[in-house]
């Protein structure tokens, strides 16, 4: 049997595509979060500053969930408007229940920032390797 490195067997993402609970046909593109990669977001939302001439650790929360979700959230499909009146407050008066929302990185975001019930699936799923085992991922 030939010795393999794990370092070579290592990829710095996997991602895989799931559907929202209750909500058919909603599946949102998710990318696996690893250790360094969360490390490498905190990083660039933290800034240092000096109080009584001691360094002071300061997280940009807004920066932070906007990394994230650049890193988290890849794409999603089937995300109707009678969907998003259920997991955010929306005025989508004058929009085809059944039409779908575009996904782009700030429609992302800003369904982040306003829907718990979306974040916390997102942050689950995106927490938890078995989600993207080879199984059942694309990578």
């Amino acid at each position: 049997m030939s010795e393999v490195s794990l370092k070579s067997l290592l990829v710095p993402s996997k991602s895989t595509e799931m559907e929202f609970p209750g909500m058919p046909g909603f599946t949102v593109n998710l990318s696996f979060l690893s250790r360094e990669t969360l490390l490498n977001i905190r990083r660039k939302a933290t800034t240092t500053a000096f109080k009584n001439r001691q360094p002071v650790e300061k997280l940009d929360e807004d920066l932070f969930l906007k990394l994230y979700v650049e890193n988290a959230v890849k794409g999603w499909n089937g995300l109707k408007f009678s969907y998003l009146e259920q997991l955010a407050p929306v005025d989508v008066a004058g929009q085809n229940p059944d039409d779908c929302l575009a996904f782009s990185p700030d429609n992302a975001l800003y369904l982040m920032k306003n829907s718990a019930e979306f974040d916390s699936f997102v942050s689950d799923a995106v927490n938890d390797l078995a989600n993207f085992s080879t199984n059942s991922s694309k990578s």
